[in-house]
């Protein structure tokens, strides 16, 4: 879907309606640099607040503000945005929209069957690939691992109903025990906060490079191979696990099972941070910031689907840096989706199309 070339291409960001999503997709210099290349820019009032940009910052660049959402998306073709649409969100999406959002289907059915309805294609933020690579998935999974890291230390806490220990232990007081489940950007940025923090991190991994580069961290970080009985050893002896497994585009294994919950300390943490595409630990429950957590089997569960949400004036900053070339791309290609499903377009594209005129891709 996309203009006809050769007319102006309209590019709509709404605020985020999902509970505790304070991100904003594009933030004002990105919006003057796509207004510079041709474009027309619709900004929903008050979508960049929780992020620090006033709707003035963006009126200031030659976008236009809308008060009305469904007259937002109406003057829109593009839809630009940070988090897969909600039902309130559903309601203004029409056939001849393309979204270009986080969107994690594999955990979603009930989301593909509205698009079917709907007949609205779509290019997800984690399916852009370059040389093996995911870019928009990057910065996220980066700072999700920080606040993986910070929301474990507060859930600890015995006043949260946690084991009441810190991360680096104190004079006459032992460090206490991090397992990381997955080295990908997620978990080593996880990694890296818990070990300079003071704690004993182990991760696990499957690739020998990963362990590598979990060793280099620092002498209280050991990378191992993820084999289920060294798994069940650590998260025994565990203060706080992190669930950072990553398929892209797919639903992750459970590596966490029931087994070993049950073995976990009273008051440990456990945080998943592969919620958004359904998680790595068996039977976990999607929560969010408004309840972040329950316990199970006396432990601390934690899976809150958007952890950097928390943090928009810092995540909306890295995310608009990394989505504004393909945004341009797609501004400079009038949004074609056969185009971009023929590989004409920015590398990387090709792969993101997940929802082809209301079809999901690759069934």
């Amino acid at each position: 879907m996309g203009d006809v070339k050769g007319q102006l291409m309209d590019i709509g960001i709404p605020v985020e309606r999902k509970q505790g999503e304070g991100r904003v997709a594009l933030t004002p210099n990105a919006v003057a640099e796509i207004i510079s290349r041709g474009a027309r820019v619709h900004v929903e009032t008050g979508a960049g607040q929780a992020s620090g940009f006033t709707d003035q910052q963006y009126s200031q660049t030659g976008a236009t503000i809308h008060s009305d959402p469904e007259k937002l998306y109406k003057s829109a073709t593009l839809i630009v945005k940070v988090k897969e649409p909600i039902k309130e969100d559903l309601a203004y999406i029409k056939s001849h929209h393309t979204l270009f959002c986080y969107l994690h289907l594999a955990a979603n059915p009930k989301l593909i069957a509205a698009f079917k309805k709907i007949g609205n294609s779509a290019l997800a933020f984690e399916l852009v690939e370059v040389e093996g690579s995911y870019p928009l998935l990057a910065p996220m999974s980066d700072i999700a691992g920080k606040v993986a890291i910070q929301l474990g230390m507060h859930y600890l806490m015995t006043a949260q109903g946690g084991a009441g220990i810190l991360l680096e232990g104190g004079y006459g007081a032992e460090r206490a025990n991090v397992v990381v489940l997955g080295g990908g950007i997620a978990g080593i940025s996880a990694a890296k906060r818990a070990a300079a923090i003071g704690a004993n991190v182990i991760v696990f991994d499957i690739k020998a490079e990963v362990l590598k580069r979990a060793n280099d961290i620092g002498c209280n970080v050991t990378g191992l191979y993820s084999q289920t009985q060294s798994i069940e050893v650590a998260v025994k002896a565990a203060d706080l696990v992190i669930g950072a497994v990553l398929l892209p585009g797919k639903q992750p294994p459970i590596i966490l099972p029931i087994s070993m919950l049950r073995q976990m300390k009273p008051g440990a943490v456990v945080v998943d941070i592969a919620i958004d595409q359904g998680g790595c630990v068996e039977g976990i429950k999607t929560t969010s910031y408004d309840a972040p957590c329950y316990q199970e089997h006396g432990v601390q569960m934690l899976a809150v689907a958007n952890l950097p949400g928390a943090v928009p004036k810092t995540a909306a900053q890295c995310l608009s840096g990394a989505i504004l070339p393909y945004v341009l791309a797609l501004v400079s290609d009038s949004c074609n989706i056969e185009k971009i499903a023929m590989g004409e377009s920015m590398n990387g594209l090709k792969n993101a199309i997940c929802i082809k005129n209301g079809q999901l891709v690759g069934q």
